[in-house]
């Protein structure tokens, strides 16, 4: 993995972005703003998951004086997303919102944006320039391609925003394209010196976008390149922050909660290795804790894996051997496999916790 670019450090609240912080994992609500209680329930229920700032939609000037009511009911930094009308920026401030996006592609007026720049300046509050492939300013060089077309929107809306004295900048560029995105911030990763947010844009359902969003999102993570992500999911966001610490696992950049390490299952397993790694996955989904457990069906992968796990499964016929640590605790017969596992899982967490 190539070392990491180190981008000027941001504070959304009191959460560090950039610098040497780690990657800090976001989402958004898909509540209306306005609905002020669904719109909490749904914070609280991202945070319980993992979920470390937020983002949440401004359409209107009611959502913008919302955010007051949430915020106060929230502890997650709260990002203000805003389109096209540059009061709405304005109003979200005065809520108290701990940072902003603005798209360059629809909020153009240069006076309209100092206006932003200033209040944003007087609070100290972040603005990330979001540029999306979607929706970019239109341009008379048609014949250059959309990655380079997004760089120059992103380093146009930079250079102004320094001119006007401003410097609380994070930038992201985002296109469904995998290819399209993974260039873009490639080629603005050594222009200038600010935090990333990456993510790739409309990524689709759960299945196909978190694969899409792992491979976009993980490339750049390898090449060094990223201080915050998130991953766009037409889903529950709570599966965006699940898909977004996998992703971070697989790279050994975060550990959060389980890791899950199940064989795929063949004619030679002897017991049912789908239903007892899904079933393991549901116990520990809300397990907060680092902890790696194997769940593996046959003699050939199975005790090698399962000893390299904290806890793990190795399959027989009809039964399997517990491991813990790496020693075979016991056999248990398959019946009974799961409530043998979550014992040894819970003394686990009994020993490192350590006497009381």
């Amino acid at each position: 993995m190539t070392r990491r670019r180190i981008s000027v450090p941001l504070k959304y609240g009191e959460v560090m972005v950039g610098g040497d912080a780690p990657i800090v994992v976001q989402s958004m609500t898909k509540t209306d703003t306005r609905d002020t209680s669904a719109t909490i329930h749904q914070i609280k229920q991202l945070e319980d998951c993992g979920c470390e700032l937020m983002r949440v939609a401004v359409p209107d000037m009611e959502a913008a004086e919302s955010i007051s009511v949430i915020k106060r009911a929230s502890s997650l930094p709260l990002i203000a997303d805003v389109h096209f009308d540059y009061r709405l920026a304005l109003a979200a401030l005065q809520a108290g919102v701990d940072g902003l996006r603005l798209n360059p592609g629809n909020i153009r007026d240069k006076r309209q944006i100092a206006r932003v720049a200033a209040a944003a300046k007087e609070r100290a509050t972040p603005i990330r320039v979001g540029v999306n492939a979607g929706s970019l300013p239109s341009s008379p060089q048609t014949d250059i391609p959309l990655s380079e077309r997004m760089v120059n929107s992103a380093l146009h809306e930079i250079e102004l925003l320094e001119s006007l004295g401003f410097d609380l900048i994070k930038v992201s560029l985002k296109a469904f394209d995998v290819c399209t995105t993974t260039q873009a911030y490639q080629m603005i990763a050594g222009r200038m010196p600010y935090p990333l947010h990456l993510g790739i844009t409309e990524a689709g359902l759960a299945q196909a976008g978190a694969i899409r969003s792992a491979i976009g999102i993980g490339i750049l993570l390898y090449l060094g390149i990223g201080d915050t992500i998130r991953v766009s999911l037409s889903a529950h966001p709570c599966e965006e922050v699940f898909a977004a610490y996998e992703i971070l696992k697989s790279l050994g950049l975060r550990q959060r909660g389980l890791t899950l390490v199940s064989c795929p299952s063949c004619g030679r397993a002897e017991i049912d290795v789908v239903a007892l790694a899904e079933a393991v996955n549901q116990c520990l989904k809300k397990v907060a804790k680092p902890i790696t457990v194997a769940v593996m069906g046959c003699v050939v992968n199975g005790p090698g894996e399962a000893k390299d796990a904290d806890v793990g499964i190795a399959g027989g016929k009809g039964k399997g051997a517990i491991f813990r640590k790496g020693e075979v605790v016991s056999t248990v017969a398959e019946g009974n496999l799961l409530e043998a596992l979550m014992r040894e899982v819970d003394s686990l967490s009994l020993d490192e916790e350590g006497p009381k």
